[in-house]
């Protein structure tokens, strides 16, 4: 029983992530497929420089949502241990466990053929929750970056890098540690496009024009 209901839980934390809210903004604003303009990506950037910055806020407001949802059900959960029966020790791990299935739903969508964004704002979403203190470290990195360089991919990869240095810094527990550089990672590679086209100094900058992809 507690095996099953740790998959329950982790398979909605992946279905709440899965849900395209770039995609839907897309079809109910305009009625296009967002995969079918600017980079192709569902994430709030190329919302806003499709949609527009009313869009692109409410998106990126969506997409930490689903991040937040999947880990505050897992800590509802053991905050009634009546309901189950499983180690308190169990916690940190069905966490991360939750963490990892939002950032990968929200870039691999059930209901996209496993397509989606780069899960970013979702990732956000999740550490808000985990250890807030790591999440306002890795905006101040991001807000930081983007008044420096006005370019987000630059800024959602330096945060990236933020999260796995300030997890061990601050010796958050393993599970967290393990989380923080494995997403880190996987949002990093994610980004592997853009860090192409900023050795290249043709990543456009905040407010331009996307011409052939970006995030």
């Amino acid at each position: 029983m507690p095996l099953a209901i740790a998959a329950t839980f982790l398979l909605i934390a992946y279905l709440f992530g899965s849900i395209p809210t770039g995609y839907l903004a897309g079809k109910w604003l305009q009625d296009i497929d967002i995969r079918h303009h600017g980079s192709g990506s569902t994430g709030a950037t190329n919302v806003l420089r499709t949609l527009g910055k009313k869009a692109a806020i409410t998106v990126l407001f969506c997409d930490a949502l689903k991040g937040m949802i999947g880990i505050l059900l897992v800590t509802l959960l053991f905050a009634h241990p009546e309901w189950i029966a499983m180690p308190i020790e169990f916690k940190d791990w069905m966490i991360v466990g939750a963490a990892f299935g939002a950032v990968i739903g929200h870039s691999k969508s059930l209901f996209l053929g496993f397509e989606g964004g780069k899960s970013v704002a979702t990732s956000i979403g999740v550490l808000l929750v985990m250890t807030p203190i790591v999440a306002l470290g890795t905006l101040a990195t991001f807000g930081l970056v983007i008044t420096l360089s006005q370019i987000v991919s630059l800024s959602s990869i330096s945060g990236a890098i933020a999260v796995m240095i300030l997890m061990i810094v601050l010796q958050k527990p393993l599970p967290y540690i393990i989380f923080g550089v494995l997403a880190s990672m996987y949002v990093i590679v994610r980004h592997r496009s853009n860090i192409e086209r900023i050795f290249a100094g043709t990543e456009p900058k905040l407010g331009k024009k996307f011409s052939q992809g970006n995030s």
